[in-house]
Protein backbone atom coordinates (compact mmCIF):
# COMPACT_ATOMS: atom_id res chain seq x y z
CA UNK A 1 0.00 0.00 0.00
CA UNK A 2 1.28 3.61 -1.09
CA UNK A 3 1.78 5.80 1.75
CA UNK A 4 -0.49 9.24 1.25
CA UNK A 5 0.75 11.62 -0.25
CA UNK A 6 1.07 14.89 1.84
CA UNK A 7 -1.33 17.79 1.77
CA UNK A 8 -0.43 20.45 -0.57
CA UNK A 9 0.53 23.46 0.84
CA UNK A 10 -0.79 26.92 -0.55
CA UNK A 11 -0.37 30.16 0.53
CA UNK A 12 -3.74 32.27 -0.09
CA UNK A 13 -3.82 36.42 -0.36
CA UNK A 14 -6.76 37.06 0.63
CA UNK A 15 -8.44 39.90 3.01
CA UNK A 16 -11.85 38.26 3.23
CA UNK A 17 -12.21 35.88 5.66
CA UNK A 18 -15.19 34.33 4.42
CA UNK A 19 -13.83 33.87 0.42
CA UNK A 20 -11.11 32.65 1.94
CA UNK A 21 -13.25 29.61 3.69
CA UNK A 22 -14.94 29.42 0.71
CA UNK A 23 -12.02 28.70 -1.43
CA UNK A 24 -10.58 25.96 0.94
CA UNK A 25 -14.17 23.82 0.71
CA UNK A 26 -14.05 23.98 -2.63
CA UNK A 27 -10.51 22.39 -2.65
CA UNK A 28 -11.54 19.91 0.42
CA UNK A 29 -14.99 18.81 -1.95
CA UNK A 30 -12.66 18.80 -4.98
CA UNK A 31 -10.82 15.65 -2.52
CA UNK A 32 -7.23 17.78 -2.39
CA UNK A 33 -6.15 17.53 0.83
CA UNK A 34 -4.39 21.02 1.42
CA UNK A 35 -3.17 23.38 4.55
CA UNK A 36 -3.69 26.82 3.72
CA UNK A 37 -2.07 29.78 4.83
CA UNK A 38 -3.90 33.19 4.93
CA UNK A 39 -2.47 36.63 4.92
CA UNK A 40 -3.70 40.38 3.80
CA UNK A 41 -0.75 42.74 3.52
CA UNK A 42 2.04 42.96 1.46
CA UNK A 43 4.10 42.87 4.68
CA UNK A 44 2.61 39.09 5.37
CA UNK A 45 2.92 37.78 1.87
CA UNK A 46 6.45 39.23 1.37
CA UNK A 47 7.85 36.90 5.16
CA UNK A 48 5.16 34.16 4.01
CA UNK A 49 6.66 33.77 0.54
CA UNK A 50 10.13 32.82 2.12
CA UNK A 51 8.58 29.22 3.45
CA UNK A 52 7.88 26.15 1.63
CA UNK A 53 4.63 26.28 -1.12
CA UNK A 54 3.47 24.32 -3.68
CA UNK A 55 1.11 26.88 -5.00
CA UNK A 56 0.36 30.55 -4.89
CA UNK A 57 -3.58 31.77 -4.88
CA UNK A 58 -4.26 35.56 -4.88
CA UNK A 59 -6.80 38.20 -4.96
CA UNK A 60 -6.64 40.59 -7.51
CA UNK A 61 -7.71 43.78 -5.43
CA UNK A 62 -6.75 44.23 -1.72
CA UNK A 63 -6.50 47.60 -0.15
CA UNK A 64 -3.19 49.00 -0.65
CA UNK A 65 -1.68 45.67 -2.50
CA UNK A 66 -2.65 43.48 -5.19
CA UNK A 67 -2.37 40.40 -7.05
CA UNK A 68 -0.61 41.90 -10.10
CA UNK A 69 2.30 42.97 -7.67
CA UNK A 70 1.90 39.75 -5.56
CA UNK A 71 2.60 38.09 -8.91
CA UNK A 72 5.86 40.12 -9.64
CA UNK A 73 6.62 39.31 -6.04
CA UNK A 74 6.58 35.37 -7.02
CA UNK A 75 8.34 35.75 -10.41
CA UNK A 76 10.99 38.08 -9.18
CA UNK A 77 11.61 35.14 -6.31
CA UNK A 78 12.45 32.90 -8.91
CA UNK A 79 11.45 29.61 -7.29
CA UNK A 80 8.13 28.80 -10.23
CA UNK A 81 5.42 28.62 -7.77
CA UNK A 82 2.32 28.00 -9.63
CA UNK A 83 0.13 31.53 -9.28
CA UNK A 84 -3.71 31.20 -9.41
CA UNK A 85 -5.71 34.69 -9.75
CA UNK A 86 -8.86 34.00 -7.80
CA UNK A 87 -11.08 37.49 -7.85
CA UNK A 88 -14.51 38.32 -7.71
CA UNK A 89 -13.62 41.52 -9.92
CA UNK A 90 -11.21 41.14 -13.16
CA UNK A 91 -11.55 42.22 -16.51
CA UNK A 92 -10.60 39.25 -19.31
CA UNK A 93 -8.02 42.01 -20.62
CA UNK A 94 -6.26 42.38 -17.42
CA UNK A 95 -6.41 38.70 -16.95
CA UNK A 96 -5.02 38.20 -20.04
CA UNK A 97 -1.91 40.39 -19.14
CA UNK A 98 -1.65 38.69 -15.90
CA UNK A 99 -1.40 35.76 -17.81
CA UNK A 100 1.65 36.84 -19.90
CA UNK A 101 3.45 38.49 -16.70
CA UNK A 102 3.53 34.82 -15.33
CA UNK A 103 -0.01 33.82 -13.69
CA UNK A 104 -0.72 30.09 -14.49
CA UNK A 105 -4.56 30.73 -14.47
CA UNK A 106 -7.45 32.84 -13.03
CA UNK A 107 -10.86 32.00 -12.03
CA UNK A 108 -13.73 34.29 -10.57
CA UNK A 109 -15.15 33.73 -6.66
CA UNK A 110 -18.37 32.84 -8.41
CA UNK A 111 -17.27 29.43 -10.50
CA UNK A 112 -14.77 28.06 -8.28
CA UNK A 113 -15.91 24.80 -9.77
CA UNK A 114 -12.76 24.98 -11.39
CA UNK A 115 -10.48 25.78 -8.99
CA UNK A 116 -9.10 22.11 -8.04
CA UNK A 117 -8.42 20.61 -11.83
CA UNK A 118 -6.64 24.64 -12.58
CA UNK A 119 -4.44 24.41 -9.45
CA UNK A 120 -3.84 20.79 -9.74
CA UNK A 121 -2.44 21.71 -13.93
CA UNK A 122 -0.76 24.57 -13.06
CA UNK A 123 1.24 22.72 -10.48
CA UNK A 124 1.90 19.92 -12.30
CA UNK A 125 3.03 22.09 -15.57
CA UNK A 126 5.59 23.96 -12.98
CA UNK A 127 6.90 20.76 -12.23
CA UNK A 128 7.33 19.61 -15.71
CA UNK A 129 8.78 23.13 -16.61
CA UNK A 130 11.51 22.27 -13.45
CA UNK A 131 12.29 19.16 -14.90
CA UNK A 132 12.85 20.41 -18.02
CA UNK A 133 15.14 23.38 -16.83
CA UNK A 134 17.08 20.75 -14.79
CA UNK A 135 17.24 18.23 -17.76
CA UNK A 136 18.50 21.27 -19.60
CA UNK A 137 21.04 22.60 -17.12
CA UNK A 138 21.75 18.85 -16.49
CA UNK A 139 22.45 18.54 -20.60
CA UNK A 140 23.93 21.59 -20.73
CA UNK A 141 26.99 20.84 -17.87
CA UNK A 142 27.54 17.04 -19.44
CA UNK A 143 27.97 19.05 -22.53
CA UNK A 144 30.45 21.29 -21.49
CA UNK A 145 32.33 18.75 -19.73
CA UNK A 146 32.25 16.53 -22.61
CA UNK A 147 33.90 20.38 -24.28
CA UNK A 148 36.35 20.41 -21.56
CA UNK A 149 37.55 16.22 -22.05
CA UNK A 150 38.08 16.85 -26.06
CA UNK A 151 40.48 19.95 -24.92
CA UNK A 152 42.09 18.38 -22.73
CA UNK A 153 42.57 15.31 -25.35
CA UNK A 154 43.76 17.78 -27.64
CA UNK A 155 45.89 19.35 -26.17
CA UNK A 156 47.63 16.07 -24.74
CA UNK A 157 47.49 14.49 -28.07
CA UNK A 158 49.41 17.61 -29.50
CA UNK A 159 52.13 17.51 -26.60
CA UNK A 160 52.08 13.49 -27.38
CA UNK A 161 52.92 14.29 -30.58
CA UNK A 162 55.72 16.95 -29.71
CA UNK A 163 57.53 14.49 -27.21
CA UNK A 164 57.64 11.59 -29.77
CA UNK A 165 58.81 14.18 -32.67
CA UNK A 166 61.17 15.30 -30.68
CA UNK A 167 62.56 11.72 -29.30
CA UNK A 168 62.64 11.12 -33.04
CA UNK A 169 64.52 14.05 -33.89
CA UNK A 170 67.20 13.53 -31.08
CA UNK A 171 67.63 9.53 -30.95
CA UNK A 172 66.40 8.02 -34.25
CA UNK A 173 67.47 11.42 -36.38
CA UNK A 174 71.00 11.52 -34.31
CA UNK A 175 71.65 8.04 -34.24
CA UNK A 176 70.83 7.75 -38.49
CA UNK A 177 72.82 10.74 -38.88
CA UNK A 178 76.05 8.89 -37.34
CA UNK A 179 75.58 5.31 -39.03
CA UNK A 180 75.30 7.50 -42.03
CA UNK A 181 78.49 8.97 -41.36
CA UNK A 182 80.21 5.60 -40.76
CA UNK A 183 78.68 3.69 -43.51
CA UNK A 184 80.40 6.52 -45.85
CA UNK A 185 84.21 6.47 -43.93
CA UNK A 186 83.67 2.32 -44.93
CA UNK A 187 82.38 3.11 -48.67
CA UNK A 188 85.53 5.38 -48.80
CA UNK A 189 88.27 3.28 -46.99
CA UNK A 190 87.10 -0.26 -48.48
CA UNK A 191 89.25 -1.62 -50.67
CA UNK A 192 86.93 -4.11 -52.65
CA UNK A 193 84.39 -3.13 -54.65
CA UNK A 194 81.29 -5.17 -53.69
CA UNK A 195 81.97 -3.95 -50.24
CA UNK A 196 81.46 -0.09 -51.42
CA UNK A 197 78.55 -1.23 -53.51
CA UNK A 198 76.89 -2.83 -50.04
CA UNK A 199 77.92 0.61 -48.13
CA UNK A 200 76.46 2.94 -51.14
CA UNK A 201 73.51 0.79 -50.81
CA UNK A 202 73.10 0.87 -47.05
CA UNK A 203 73.99 4.58 -47.34
CA UNK A 204 71.02 4.78 -49.78
CA UNK A 205 69.04 2.74 -47.18
CA UNK A 206 70.16 5.17 -44.40
CA UNK A 207 68.86 8.41 -46.89
CA UNK A 208 65.47 7.50 -46.95
CA UNK A 209 65.40 6.07 -43.49
CA UNK A 210 66.26 10.17 -42.48
CA UNK A 211 63.90 11.10 -44.76
CA UNK A 212 60.96 9.12 -43.61
CA UNK A 213 61.65 10.37 -39.98
CA UNK A 214 61.93 13.79 -41.03
CA UNK A 215 58.56 13.17 -42.48
CA UNK A 216 57.13 11.73 -39.39
CA UNK A 217 58.57 14.48 -37.74
CA UNK A 218 56.55 17.00 -39.82
CA UNK A 219 53.27 15.51 -39.43
CA UNK A 220 53.69 14.68 -35.80
CA UNK A 221 54.91 18.64 -35.09
CA UNK A 222 55.12 20.86 -38.12
CA UNK A 223 58.53 22.68 -37.86
CA UNK A 224 57.39 24.81 -40.87
CA UNK A 225 54.94 27.08 -37.96
CA UNK A 226 58.19 28.58 -35.95
CA UNK A 227 58.55 30.73 -39.25
CA UNK A 228 54.60 31.69 -38.38
CA UNK A 229 51.33 30.72 -39.63
CA UNK A 230 51.06 32.74 -43.11
CA UNK A 231 54.57 30.90 -43.88
CA UNK A 232 53.15 27.60 -43.03
CA UNK A 233 50.56 27.73 -44.87
CA UNK A 234 52.23 28.75 -47.63
CA UNK A 235 54.15 25.74 -47.91
CA UNK A 236 51.32 23.48 -47.13
CA UNK A 237 49.23 25.19 -50.27
CA UNK A 238 52.97 24.65 -52.17
CA UNK A 239 53.11 20.80 -51.27
CA UNK A 240 49.62 20.24 -51.96
CA UNK A 241 49.82 21.25 -55.38
CA UNK A 242 53.24 19.10 -56.46
CA UNK A 243 51.79 16.38 -54.18
CA UNK A 244 48.49 16.21 -56.11
CA UNK A 245 49.13 18.43 -59.41
CA UNK A 246 46.03 20.75 -58.53
CA UNK A 247 46.68 24.39 -58.50
CA UNK A 248 45.99 25.31 -54.84
CA UNK A 249 46.21 29.55 -54.32
CA UNK A 250 46.88 30.73 -51.28
CA UNK A 251 46.24 34.85 -50.08
CA UNK A 252 45.75 36.39 -46.94
CA UNK A 253 44.19 39.55 -45.87
CA UNK A 254 45.51 42.15 -45.05
CA UNK A 255 48.42 41.16 -47.90
CA UNK A 256 50.92 42.46 -45.99
CA UNK A 257 51.06 40.05 -44.06
CA UNK A 258 52.59 37.66 -46.81
CA UNK A 259 55.28 39.82 -47.32
CA UNK A 260 58.52 38.26 -47.59
CA UNK A 261 60.13 40.85 -44.86
CA UNK A 262 56.50 40.20 -42.56
CA UNK A 263 56.98 39.73 -38.88
CA UNK A 264 55.05 36.59 -37.97
CA UNK A 265 51.40 36.85 -36.83
CA UNK A 266 51.30 37.14 -32.91
CA UNK A 267 48.37 34.98 -32.07
CA UNK A 268 47.29 33.40 -28.69
CA UNK A 269 48.56 29.94 -27.84
CA UNK A 270 47.60 27.15 -29.92
CA UNK A 271 45.21 29.27 -32.65
CA UNK A 272 48.41 28.84 -35.61
CA UNK A 273 48.92 24.77 -34.75
CA UNK A 274 44.88 25.08 -35.05
CA UNK A 275 44.58 26.79 -38.07
CA UNK A 276 47.34 24.45 -39.92
CA UNK A 277 45.79 21.73 -38.99
CA UNK A 278 42.57 22.25 -40.12
CA UNK A 279 43.94 23.50 -43.18
CA UNK A 280 46.26 20.03 -43.49
CA UNK A 281 43.11 18.08 -43.15
CA UNK A 282 40.70 19.82 -45.60
CA UNK A 283 43.50 19.43 -48.04
CA UNK A 284 44.06 15.80 -47.11
CA UNK A 285 39.66 15.22 -48.04
CA UNK A 286 40.32 17.44 -51.01
CA UNK A 287 43.11 15.40 -52.13
CA UNK A 288 40.67 11.98 -51.23
CA UNK A 289 37.40 12.83 -52.40
CA UNK A 290 36.67 16.01 -54.13
CA UNK A 291 38.05 15.08 -57.69
CA UNK A 292 39.09 19.30 -57.69
CA UNK A 293 40.58 20.83 -60.22
CA UNK A 294 41.70 23.72 -58.17
CA UNK A 295 42.04 24.86 -54.43
CA UNK A 296 41.62 28.28 -52.73
CA UNK A 297 43.18 28.78 -49.12
CA UNK A 298 42.06 32.04 -47.95
CA UNK A 299 43.67 33.49 -44.59
CA UNK A 300 42.67 37.00 -43.27
CA UNK A 301 42.79 38.93 -39.51
CA UNK A 302 40.00 41.66 -39.53
CA UNK A 303 38.08 43.07 -36.30
CA UNK A 304 39.65 40.99 -33.94
CA UNK A 305 38.88 37.66 -35.55
CA UNK A 306 41.32 35.14 -37.66
CA UNK A 307 39.37 33.74 -40.29
CA UNK A 308 40.80 30.51 -42.71
CA UNK A 309 38.62 29.54 -45.64
CA UNK A 310 39.43 26.80 -47.63
CA UNK A 311 37.35 26.27 -50.73
CA UNK A 312 37.42 23.49 -54.04
CA UNK A 313 35.63 23.62 -57.17
CA UNK A 314 35.04 19.72 -56.89
CA UNK A 315 32.11 16.93 -56.34
CA UNK A 316 30.86 18.16 -53.00
CA UNK A 317 29.56 16.49 -49.60
CA UNK A 318 26.84 13.70 -50.48
CA UNK A 319 23.96 13.82 -48.02
CA UNK A 320 24.86 11.40 -45.10
CA UNK A 321 28.46 12.01 -45.98
CA UNK A 322 29.07 13.31 -42.64
CA UNK A 323 26.99 11.43 -40.22
CA UNK A 324 27.85 7.58 -41.48
CA UNK A 325 29.89 5.86 -39.30
CA UNK A 326 33.39 6.29 -38.80
CA UNK A 327 33.29 9.69 -39.83
CA UNK A 328 35.46 11.76 -37.67
CA UNK A 329 37.30 14.35 -39.95
CA UNK A 330 35.06 17.21 -39.76
CA UNK A 331 33.85 16.68 -36.14
CA UNK A 332 37.71 16.43 -34.90
CA UNK A 333 37.70 19.91 -36.68
CA UNK A 334 34.68 21.17 -34.81
CA UNK A 335 36.17 19.65 -31.53
CA UNK A 336 39.87 21.06 -32.24
CA UNK A 337 38.31 24.83 -33.47
CA UNK A 338 36.66 24.66 -29.75
CA UNK A 339 39.79 24.36 -27.83
CA UNK A 340 41.05 27.86 -28.91
CA UNK A 341 37.29 29.35 -28.61
CA UNK A 342 36.83 29.17 -32.48
CA UNK A 343 33.84 27.51 -34.58
CA UNK A 344 34.02 25.82 -38.13
CA UNK A 345 31.79 26.51 -41.04
CA UNK A 346 31.10 23.90 -43.59
CA UNK A 347 28.75 24.21 -46.56
CA UNK A 348 28.72 22.21 -49.82
CA UNK A 349 27.05 21.90 -52.72
CA UNK A 350 27.89 20.25 -56.66
CA UNK A 351 30.05 22.91 -57.81
CA UNK A 352 32.42 22.60 -54.46
CA UNK A 353 32.95 22.56 -50.79
CA UNK A 354 33.97 25.40 -48.37
CA UNK A 355 34.90 25.31 -44.90
CA UNK A 356 35.83 28.14 -42.95
CA UNK A 357 37.36 28.34 -39.42
CA UNK A 358 36.67 31.79 -37.01
CA UNK A 359 38.61 32.03 -34.27
CA UNK A 360 38.55 35.33 -31.99
CA UNK A 361 41.86 36.41 -31.23
CA UNK A 362 40.81 38.74 -27.61
CA UNK A 363 43.65 38.82 -25.62
CA UNK A 364 43.00 36.90 -22.55
CA UNK A 365 39.53 35.42 -24.20
CA UNK A 366 38.48 32.39 -25.45
CA UNK A 367 41.35 32.16 -28.21
CA UNK A 368 43.66 30.70 -25.61
CA UNK A 369 44.73 27.24 -25.95
CA UNK A 370 43.59 25.14 -23.32
CA UNK A 371 45.85 22.91 -21.92
CA UNK A 372 45.58 20.34 -18.89
CA UNK A 373 45.99 21.68 -15.61
CA UNK A 374 48.00 24.45 -17.33
CA UNK A 375 47.23 28.67 -17.52
CA UNK A 376 45.49 29.16 -21.41
CA UNK A 377 47.70 32.24 -21.41
CA UNK A 378 51.17 30.51 -20.82
CA UNK A 379 53.01 30.22 -24.27
CA UNK A 380 55.78 27.59 -23.08
CA UNK A 381 52.38 25.27 -22.85
CA UNK A 382 51.47 25.62 -26.80
CA UNK A 383 52.40 22.69 -28.64
CA UNK A 384 53.25 24.60 -32.06
CA UNK A 385 55.82 26.92 -30.30
CA UNK A 386 58.22 23.22 -29.66
CA UNK A 387 61.82 24.60 -30.44
CA UNK A 388 64.01 22.21 -31.92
Amino acid sequence: MEPPTRPLRLLHLEDSEPDHALVVAQLERSGLRVQVHRVETRDEFEAALAGSWDAVLSDFSLPGFGGLEALEMVVASGRGLPFVLVSGEIGEDTAVAAMRKGADDYLLKNRLARLAPALEHAIAARREQRGRERADRELALSQRRLRELAQHLQSGIEMERSAIAREIHDDVGGSLTALKFELDWIRRHAGDEPVRQRALAALDTVSQALEASQRIMHNLRPAILEQGLVAALQWLARRFEQRTGVPCRFQCSPPALAAVDAAPLDLPPGVALTAYRTAQEALTNVAKHARARKVDLDLSVALGVLSLEIGDDGQGLREGDLSKAGSFGIRGLHERASTVGGWVDLSSHARGTTLILSVPLAAGGEGAFAVPGGDADNRSHDPSTWAT
